[in-house]
C-alpha cells in the first residue's frame, strides 16, 4: 500500500509541474522514477500533455520510454510528434525496435522518417527493413560485439570498452576470422578471467547455435526457449554474422504469437486493439462469422431434413441443445491441448499418436460417464428408458467423435503446414453441431419404433 501512495504522490506531483511548466522540476522528478514508472505515467496522459512532455524531454529519453510500450500504441505516438523530433527518437532506439515500430506506419512516413534521419542510423534501419516480416533478419538487432580469434585477451578488452556503450547486450562476444565467417563464441566471463597475452581462438567455444537470417520467430522462440540463450547469432548462408536477437525480443514474439493465435482460436482475423473502433473491429470480425454463419445454416437444413423424425416424437428437440453444446464444448477442450502441444513442439511422430489414442480414451471415458448420467436424469424426469439410453449413447458416440476431431484437424492442418489455430474454437464447435445433429436424429430415425 506504502508503495501504490509512494507512486501517487509522483503522479500528482508530476501532474502539477506539468500544468505550471516547470520544465526543470518536471524533469528531476521524472527522470528519478523508473523507466516503466515513465513510460506508463506518460501513455496514460492527454495529446496535449504528451505534446508538452516532449519538449522537456530529449530524444534518447523518449526513445527508453518508447521502449517500455506495447508496440501497437507507440505508432501513435510517432505519428503526433514533430517528424524530425520523431527521427531522432527512431534514431536513438535499438535499430530493431526502430524497425518493429516503422513496419507498422504508412510509407509516407516510414520514408519522411529514414530521409531526416541521421545517415548511419537510417542506413542501419534500411538493411533490416529489407527482410521479411516474422523472420530471423526482420528481429534481430545489428548492435552486438563481434571480436577476432587472432586478438589477443588484451586487445579484445580495449575492442570492448570501445564497443560495449553502443551494444545490446555484451554478455557474449561473437568470435569471427579473417574473412568474417562466425566461427565461435565467447563469454564475458571466460573473457575477463583469461590472461591478457592469450589468443582469442584458444579460450572460445567453437560449438555455436545460430540460425539462418530467414528463419520463422516462432521456431527461434521455440530454439531459445529450449537451449536457455540470452542471444542468438543470425547468419546468411556463407556463415557470415548479420546480427543477433536477444531475449527481450523473444519475449515480444512470444506475446506476439501467443495473441494471433489467441485471434485465431477466437475467430478473429486479426485480434482487436484497444484503440480500434466499431468498423476496424467489425472487419476483423466479419469474415470468419460469414463463414460460420453458412455452416450455421447446414445446421439448420440438416434439422430440417429430419422433420418427419421430429414430427412423431417432439420430444427429441428438447435434447439438440444438450448434444450440440457437449460435442462443442469437448472439442474445444480437445483443440486447445492439441494447438499447445504443436505450438510448444511437444509432440514428435510417436507423441501425436499417443495424442490421438490419449484423446479417443477420453472421449470414450467422458462420453460413458456422460451417457450414464444422461440416462438416469431422463429415466427419472421423464420416465422414458428408452429415450434415455438412445440420447445417452447418443451423447457418447458424440464426444468420442468430437474429442478425436478437436485433436486431428488441428495435426492434420499442421502436417499441411497451416497454423493450426486457424481450426478455431468457433469453427471446431459448428464442425461438431453438425456431426452430434448427424449422429442423434441418425439414431432416433433408425430405432423410432422403439419411442412411438
Amino acid at each position: 500500500m506504502e508503495d501504490k501512495n509512494n507512486l501517487d504522490r509522483h503522479v500528482d506531483s508530476l501532474h502539477n509541474l506539468l500544468e505550471k511548466e516547470l520544465t526543470g522540476d518536471f524533469r528531476k522528478e521524472f527522470l528519478e522514477i523508473h523507466p516503466y514508472d515513465q513510460a506508463m505515467f506518460f501513455r496514460k496522459q492527454t495529446q496535449e500533455a504528451r505534446l508538452q512532455i516532449y519538449t522537456y524531454l530529449s530524444p534518447e529519453e523518449i526513445a527508453e520510454i518508447m521502449e517500455n510500450i506495447e508496440l501497437e500504441e507507440t505508432e501513435i505516438f510517432f505519428t503526433e510528434m514533430d517528424p524530425r523530433f520523431a527521427s531522432m527518437v527512431l534514431a536513438e532506439m535499438p535499430a530493431d525496435d526502430a524497425v518493429d515500430i516503422l513496419n507498422g506506419l504508412e510509407k509516407d512516413a516510414v520514408a519522411s522518417f529514414l530521409t531526416i534521419m541521421d545517415k548511419s542510423a537510417a542506413e542501419e534501419i534500411k538493411e533490416l527493413l529489407h527482410y521479411e516480416e516474422k523472420t530471423a533478419g526482420s528481429i534481430m538487432t545489428t548492435e552486438y560485439v563481434s571480436v577476432y580469434k587472432m586478438n589477443t585477451v588484451k586487445e579484445t578488452m580495449q575492442q570492448m570498452k570501445r564497443k560495449a556503450p553502443d551494444a545490446e547486450t555484451i554478455y557474449y562476444m561473437y568470435v569471427l576470422d579473417e574473412n568474417k565467417h562466425l566461427v565461435g563464441v565467447l563469454s564475458l566471463r571466460d573473457l575477463i578471467i583469461a590472461d591478457e597475452d592469450v589468443l582469442i581462438s584458444t579460450i572460445m567455444s567453437e560449438h555455436v547455435v545460430t540460425v539462418s537470417v530467414g528463419r520463422d520467430q516462432e521456431e527461434i522462440a521455440q530454439m531459445m526457449r529450449d537451449y536457455d540463450f540470452l542471444a542468438l547469432p543470425v547468419i546468411d548462408f556463407q556463415n557470415h554474422l548479420l546480427g543477433i536477437i536477444t531475449v527481450d525480443d523473444i519475449m515480444d514474439v512470444m506475446e506476439e504469437e501467443a495473441s494471433d493465435d489467441y485471434s485465431k482460436l477466437a475467430a478473429i482475423s486479426n485480434i482487436d486493439r484497444p484503440d480500434d473502433g466499431p468498423v476496424e473491429s467489425a472487419k476483423k470480425r466479419l469474415p470468419w462469422l460469414i463463414i460460420l454463419l453458412f455452416l450455421g445454416m447446414m445446421t439448420a437444413s440438416l434439422i430440417g431434413s429430419f422433420e418427419e423424425t421430429l414430427e412423431q416424437v417432439a420430444v427429441l428437440a428438447i435434447f439438440i441443445p444438450l448434444i450440440a453444446g457437449m460435442a462443442g464444448n469437448t472439442g474445444t477442450q480437445s483443440l486447445a491441448v492439441a494447438v499447445r502441444g504443436i505450438a510448444t513442439g511437444g509432440y514428435g511422430k510417436q507423441g501425436k499418436m499417443k495424442l490421438i489414442i490419449r484423446e479417443a480414451t477420453t472421449g470414450l471415458i467422458t462420453g460413458v460417464v456422460c451417457g450414464i448420467v444422461i440416462i438416469a436424469v431422463i429415466y427419472l424426469w421423464k420416465g422414458e428408458l428408452f429415450l434415455g439410453i438412445l440420447v445417452g449413447i447418443s451423447i457418447m458416440v458424440t464426444l468420442v467423435v468430437a474429442t478425436l476431431s478437436g485433436a486431428l484437424i488441428p495435426l492434420a492442418m499442421d502436417r499441411l503446414n497451416i497454423d493450426p489455430a486457424v481450426a478455431s474454437g468457433p469453427f471446431i464447435t459448428t464442425l461438431n453441431d453438425l456431426t452430434s445433429i448427424l449422429i442423434y436424429f441418425g439414431m432416433a430415425t433408425t430405432f423410432m419404433q422403439f419411442l412411438l
